[in-house]
C-alpha cells in the first residue's frame, strides 16, 4: 500500500487531531503527560494505521490505536471510534513535534503552539520539558531528530 503524504496526513490532523495531556498521579502528585491523539470512525482504523506508518511512528505500546464504543449512548445509531495515541516521550520529540512545527494553520495551528508552551509552563515529566526547551531555542524546524540524550 503506498504512504500517505505529509500534506495529506496534516490535513486529517487539522481535521481530526488534537494536542493535549494525559494526567497522571504518581505519588498523589499529578503529572501532565503531553499527548497527541487523532480519532476517527472505526471504518477508518487502516487509515490511521497508514498514517502511523507513513509518519515513521514505532508500534509500540503507547503509539497504538484503540478501538472503543460509541462515544455517546442516547438512542442514535453511532459507530465505534478508532484512535491513535501519542505520548512517547521520543516519538514526541522525533517525530510528532518536527513533523508538525510550524506546518499547521488555522486554529489547529494555534492549538499545536499553545501546547508546545504549556508543556514548559505544566508539570509535565522531567523529559517532555526538552520539547518546550527546545522550541525556546528555536532548534525545531533546523533539525529533523532529536534523541534522548540531548
Amino acid at each position: 500500500m503506498e504512504l500517505l503524504s505529509d500534506e495529506y496526513i496534516r490535513g486529517l490532523v487539522e481535521g481530526e487531531g488534537c494536542f493535549t495531556f494525559d494526567t497522571r498521579v504518581k505519588r498523589e502528585e499529578k503529572l501532565k503527560v503531553p499527548t497527541f491523539i487523532i480519532s476517527m470512525h472505526q471504518r477508518d482504523e487502516e487509515l490511521l494505521r497508514l498514517m502511523r506508518t507513513s509518519m515513521k511512528l514505532p508500534k509500540i505500546n503507547s503509539n497504538s490505536i484503540y478501538v472503543s464504543g460509541p462515544y455517546r449512548k442516547d438512542g442514535v445509531n453511532r459507530g465505534k471510534m478508532a484512535t491513535l495515541i501519542v505520548r512517547d516521550y521520543l516519538s514526541l520529540i522525533n517525530v510528532v513535534v518536527p513533523f508538525f512545527y510550524g506546518k499547521l494553520r488555522g486554529y489547529k495551528g494555534v492549538q499545536f503552539q499553545e501546547w508546545i508552551e504549556k508543556i514548559g509552563n505544566t508539570n509535565v515529566p522531567y523529559p517532555y520539558r526538552r520539547i518546550f526547551n527546545l522550541h525556546k531555542q528555536g532548534k525545531f524546524g533546523k533539525f529533523a531528530y532529536y534523541d534522548s540524550k540531548i
